[in-house]
């Protein structure tokens, strides 16, 4: 019996399949335009060994028994070498449990080879144990059996987390041969133990020269000298051992400019063993699929996993909420559900759940995301400078992983309450469908219930309090060993409405009924295939509806949005150093629009009037749009210590007729390989933004608008300080074009859009992050950033209102034990920036600035005049602590926990606007959340 766990890997390409492999039904699914990548291979260390004759076969921990005959199989799973510091290890085996020689296939006189192919979990258990190379007679049932039963120490990243991790592992069935019995008179001849070959893993080359030796395991780790404890191998890489009394031996590899190898055989009586060591040449490491390890097609990805993304102080526990923390990203008002990415707008920046986009990712007031915690796997923020798969966007990328259902094969359901909303969730296997689970959640918030009568203490008549819901379906199966599907269904909605008695006194005829309503709702089939060892296909395909609806008094404006979303890549790795990715993404769909405002002021009225006094217009418009887009990249690696990744990404909007081409490259170097790391990296790029539908759908729109343009320039340099501690620093550079400007049109409540603005920002990001280990987590960020923007040819440069100077956030969690845990974090940003309409007292220039406001005689109100320039002043500085308390009680079938989470500590009264008196001749700042506890308790089983 020989057996071969794993193969050689390349740790750029996709993740590996066996060779030959193919699953059914594979050319139907590629038609459904579906996408995803899963991560690349790492390592996996090669070896194969083999047994001939009598015995019974011993696994290398401890003797376990064969049944006798004339055939018999063993595997001994490979005891690898230790990995150089900060590199991944495979999997090692615990354990050894033989499988049992077929019968009928012994009684035949038949032998055969099993390949398998094992998923195992980051517990070391076998998960899936699937034949990749069958021989049929009942070997691969018997080779499956026995693999099931193997444990594993589990496979670990570079940092030393355990992780998931997919190899090869071979069975050889081989019949016992009985040597003939010496002639009478003749002395008895030597009896081989061990025999085999020294090879050079890659290209299976003999290594002439190699020293084997061999020590006997007495016991406890006591070893004593074979009587040949040490031999050479040959031209051929041939080594043979004789005479080796029965036990078990340790067996050392070693040869110059390879890494050594030491494994532990089983020599039993009357048996020979018969072994291939291949060793690996130094520098090369280990090879071993982990996944969720593949290296960045990007200059910056950040990724946020299940040990912070639920326990960062003043985020209640929300996932997508602490993407605030992270470096790059300014901090909205308050209570506005916003992603401000390096001084792009909000509308600038994209978010995909599971690869589709979504159309928000907070719901109202930002108090909580659309997608809970519990059902994340991790979050990928890309900043700035990323891969060719995305586009139609020039700010930055967030991509939510959903998490698979546990496969324990038991239910598991959680319930939990704050003060803000409650949520559930459950998840299992499906009765009766082999390898299918499902998972189930939703949410609902309260708020109102509290919120309410506040309003209406206002003064306000609420006809529906805030709430919002969200709602998750997720059904997952594996349709062949290398392939998964995945059906989802997910939705959020966000609905508020007042009843305004009493108008404000500048707008006499904004009065009835305010209401908001955004509601949207994906169907998502997710399919990835593992074609090859060399080639992979990934995709997903979304049915949606988006709806949004704001009314104030007569005022409307209705968008209804149903669209086809989808998105195929294939990936193809060509050799140890190169991967070509090429993939399709498709944005179509009907849109319709409703709107009714305030028309243009008639000839002769003052440019003062109230807005809502003006004669209403209204404007209907439906129609169908199709965004296509193909785009291909390399992932090149020339070096272990580089790597490079060009690419290119074509695009075509059919509502303005435009193709754009955005080429992009990024490339990072090891500088230090190994620990202490220091990577250098940078990249440079094109990215292009369609219009808004409003801006380029007549009549609302031009339709002659072009795509907003940008410039990404980043580098930046990573170093490892302690095994746990990493820094990072990136400077960046944005070029805006083309950007959309609107103006008055004469006549009409329509602006006059136009490809008019330009701007620019540059900033630099630095992170000293604490890898999260089994106590605590943490980080500092820090952001310095300036962003500006020119509204017109010949006008002057201006600071956007959502730029922020400064921003610093220090973070950090840590558990006490007994299942306490404790966090804070503290904030201090630059103020956002406002338009003041009356002078700063401080300011000693306010003399010259007397009159603030002009008077409308036909209602008695005051219309104001702007002080200075838009965004001329900058609020106070906003700083605030957050702390965080957990505590968790584990019963024996389930588990209950509680948290405090206290936002605003210290009670700061931050300034987020200004208010003004009737006559603008006064003002004050109107300051945002006080201190905000908040209380939440948590059931799971």
């Amino acid at each position: 019996m020989t057996q071969e766990p794993a193969s050689a890997l390349s740790d750029v390409g996709p993740r590996p399949c066996p060779r030959g492999h193919r699953g059914p039904g594979a050319a139907a699914l590629l038609s459904l335009a579906l996408a995803a990548l899963s991560p690349s291979a790492a390592r996996a260390q090669q070896q194969e060994q083999g047994q001939q004759g009598q015995g019974e076969p011993q696994a290398p921990e401890g003797p376990t028994s064969v049944p006798r005959g004339v055939g018999g199989a063993i595997v001994t799973p490979p005891a690898p070498t230790a990995a150089p510091a900060g590199r991944a290890t495979p999997p090692r085996a615990l354990n050894y449990t033989p499988p049992v020689y077929p019968p009928e296939a012994e009684k035949q006189g038949m032998e055969g080879s099993v390949t398998l192919q094992l998923d195992i979990d980051r517990n070391g258990r076998v998960k899936q144990a699937v034949v990749v190379e069958s021989a049929g007679h009942g070997f691969d049932e018997s080779a499956v059996a026995a693999a099931q039963k193997l444990e594993f120490e589990p496979a670990r990243r570079a940092d030393g987390t355990p992780a998931a991790a997919r190899i090869l592992y071979r069975y050889s069935f081989t019949l016992k041969t009985a040597a003939p019995p010496p002639a009478a008179g003749e002395p008895a001849k030597p009896a081989e133990n061990l025999r085999g070959t020294v090879l050079a893993s890659g290209g299976d080359v003999p290594l002439a020269g190699a020293t084997v030796s061999v020590a006997r395991v007495a016991g406890a780790g006591a070893t004593t000298r074979a009587a040949t404890p040490e031999l050479t191998t040959d031209e051929g890489g041939a080594f043979v051992f004789v005479d080796l009394p029965p036990g078990r031996y340790q067996v050392t590899v070693a040869a110059p400019g390879f890494e050594p190898l030491s494994v532990e055989e089983e020599i039993a009586a009357g048996e020979q063993i018969e072994v291939k060591y291949r060793l690996l040449p130094r520098g090369e490491g280990l090879e071993v699929t982990v996944r969720g390890d593949r290296p960045p097609r990007e200059v910056t990805k950040r990724t946020l996993e299940q040990r912070e993304i639920n326990r960062i102080p003043g985020t209640n526990g929300d996932a997508l909420r602490s993407l605030q923390n992270l470096p790059g990203v300014a901090r909205p008002p308050t209570l506005a559900g916003l992603l401000i990415v390096r001084g792009s707008g909000p509308q600038d920046t994209q978010t995909f759940v599971d690869g589709t986009q979504v159309p928000l990712i907070y719901h109202f007031g930002g108090l909580s995301s659309v997608v809970p915690t519990e059902m994340l796997e991790k979050i990928d923020f890309y900043p700035g400078n990323f891969s060719a798969k995305y586009g139609r966007v020039q700010g930055g990328i967030v991509d939510v992983a959903l998490r698979s259902p546990k496969e324990d094969g038991k239910l598991h359901g959680l319930a939990q309450m704050d003060l803000i909303d409650a949520r559930v969730l459950l998840e299992g296997p499906v009765p009766f469908l082999k390898n299918t689970r499902f998972m189930v959640a939703g949410r609902r918030s309260y708020i109102g219930e509290s919120f309410g009568p506040v309003l209406e203490a206002a003064g306000a008549g609420v006809t529906q309090a805030p709430v919002y819901y969200d709602y998750q379906a997720l059904l997952e199966t594996e349709p062949t060993p290398s392939s998964r599907l995945r059906l989802t269904f997910f939705g959020s909605d966000d609905a508020l409405e007042l009843l305004l008695s009493d108008p404000a006194p500048n707008e006499p005829a904004l009065s009835g009924n305010v209401g908001l309503h955004t509601a949207f709702q994906r169907l998502q089939l997710r399919y990835d295939h593992e074609l090859t060892d060399r080639d992979r296909l990934d995709g997903v395909l979304a049915i949606a509806r988006d709806d949004a609806d704001f009314g104030i008094g007569p005022i409307y404006f209705q968008l209804d949005l149903k669209t086809l979303s989808g998105r195929l890549e294939y990936s193809r790795r060509l050799s140890k150093g190169a991967v070509f990715n090429a993939g399709l993404d498709v944005f179509a769909g009907l849109y319709a629009v409703n709107l009714r405002a305030p028309g243009p002021n008639r000839p002769g009225e003052p440019p003062n009037q109230p807005f809502s006094t003006r004669t209403l217009q209204e404007v209907s418009r439906d129609g169908d749009f199709f965004y296509p887009a193909a785009y291909a990249e390399l992932e090149l690696a020339p070096s272990p210590r580089a790597k490079i990744v060009p690419g290119l990404r074509l695009d075509y909007q059919d509502l303005n007729e435009q193709a754009t081409v955005s080429p992009r490259v990024n490339g990072r170097v090891d500088v230090v390989q190994g620990f202490p790391r220091t990577t250098v990296k940078g990249g440079v790029g094109v990215f292009h933004q369609p219009p808004q539908f409003q801006e380029v759908i007549p009549p609302l729109g031009n339709p002659g608008l072009k795509s907003t343009r940008a410039l990404h320039y980043a580098a930046g340099v990573e170093q490892d300080i302690t095994r746990n501690i990493e820094a990072s620093a990136e400077g960046f550079y944005k070029q805006l074009d083309e950007l959309v400007v609107g103006v008055n049109r004469p006549g009409s409540i329509q602006l006059d859009y136009q490809n008019a603005g330009s701007g620019r920002v540059i900033g630099g990001e630095f992170l000293l992050k604490y890898k999260p280990d089994d106590r605590f987590f943490g980080w500092a960020a820090y952001t310095l950033s300036r962003s500006t923007r020119v509204p017109g040819v010949g006008e002057a440069e201006r600071l956007v209102s959502f730029d922020q100077t400064h921003i610093l956030t220090v973070l950090g969690s840590y558990r006490l034990g007994d299942g306490w845990e404790f966090g804070a974090r503290f904030r201090l940003v630059s103020g956002n920036l406002v338009t003041p309409n009356v002078c700063n007292v401080n300011e000693q220039s306010c003399d010259a600035y007397r009159t603030n406001a002009l008077f409308y005689a036909p209602t008695g109100t005051y219309t104001p005049i702007p002080f200075s320039g838009p965004n001329s002043e900058r609020l106070p500085p906003f700083h605030q602590l957050d702390l965080r308390l957990d505590k968790s009680w584990k019963f024996k079938t389930w588990q209950l926990s509680a948290y405090l989470d206290v936002q605003n500590v210290y009670n700061n009264a931050n300034s987020e606007a200004i208010q003004y008196n009737y006559n603008y001749t006064a003002r004050q700042y109107v300051t945002g959340l006080p201190i905000l506890p908040s209380f939440g308790m948590r059931g799971e089983f």
